[in-house]
């Protein structure tokens, strides 16, 4: 699978060969291996910015990645953004500010992994500031990279260092572009993350729902990020800013009662 075309600019193609590497499964690795790929979806630094963003009963809803580029891999073209290349509205990708509310459907968390610090020079993630806002679709040049002055007036690249941490709303046009440093790989673990009722993924129910190896050993806190989307009021696990547990709303016994009667299940 290629995340750039053929016509793209090498700024985001790189050498036109060598691809990007990904990998999956990590929440499934054997103890410990698996503790540090499992700590982010509960962090007590992270969990304050998933409430603020996301909202409480925040939920995974992709399955996790490792990403690595090699000196000449290729980045990934611009994409996001709360509308399409068609200009229509991406409904699976809002961004939404109500006074000090602020909602966003799908919100990515970024980890550096590698040695070194990262910036244009090196390659990497790049971001439209302000793009969650935008009324008008992207050109396809915009899109490849070809439009060089709108890549270098409009595109950024953040600076970060080992252990850094990237949030950014899908709802935001972002890429990557190809890496060029040659003194270490970039890695990267990428997490998505949505509001409680909310899915764009499908991993949480293939199959019966996350693969067994995933929530065997987790903390009663991680087992609440992997709960399917529906609404906090309905007895959801759900944590507080310090990512410990946090009481439930509880959904009154007799609606339970009614749900069973009506429906032949507690819940609608």
């Amino acid at each position: 699978v290629r995340n750039t075309s053929s016509d793209s600019s090498s700024n985001l193609k790189g050498d036109g060969r060598t691809g990007r590497f990904d990998m999956g499964g990590m929440l499934g690795w054997s103890s410990p291996c698996r503790e540090v790929f499992r700590q982010f979806l509960a962090h007590p630094n992270l969990v304050p910015y998933l409430h603020l963003f996301l909202g409480e009963g925040y939920r995974l809803d992709h399955s996790p990645l490792v990403l690595r580029q090699k000196p000449g891999s290729e980045g990934f073209s611009l994409h996001g953004g709360p509308i399409d290349s068609k200009g229509a509205m991406q409904r699976g990708l809002i961004y939404q500010c109500n006074g000090k509310d602020i909602h966003n459907s799908l919100l990515a968390v970024s980890f550096q992994l590698s040695d070194g610090k990262m910036d244009s020079n090196s390659g990497g993630f790049c971001v439209v500031p302000g793009s969650h806002k935008m009324k008008f679709p992207l050109s396809s040049t915009m899109i490849n990279g070809q439009d060089e002055d709108f890549f270098a007036q409009c595109v950024a690249q953040p600076e970060v260092n080992p252990g850094d941490c990237i949030i950014f709303s899908e709802a935001t046009v972002h890429g990557c572009t190809a890496w060029k440093e040659k003194s270490f790989d970039r890695y990267i673990a990428l997490y998505r993350f949505a509001p409680a009722n909310f899915a764009y993924g499908r991993g949480y129910q293939y199959d019966g729902g996350w693969p067994e190896s995933f929530l065997t050993g987790m903390t009663k806190e991680q087992e609440a990020v992997m709960l399917p989307p529906f609404n906090t009021r309905l007895d959801r696990e759900r944590l507080n800013d310090d990512g410990t547990l946090a009481e439930p709303i509880r959904r009154s016994a007799k609606k339970k009662e009614f749900d069973q009667l009506v429906f032949q299940q507690k819940y609608f």
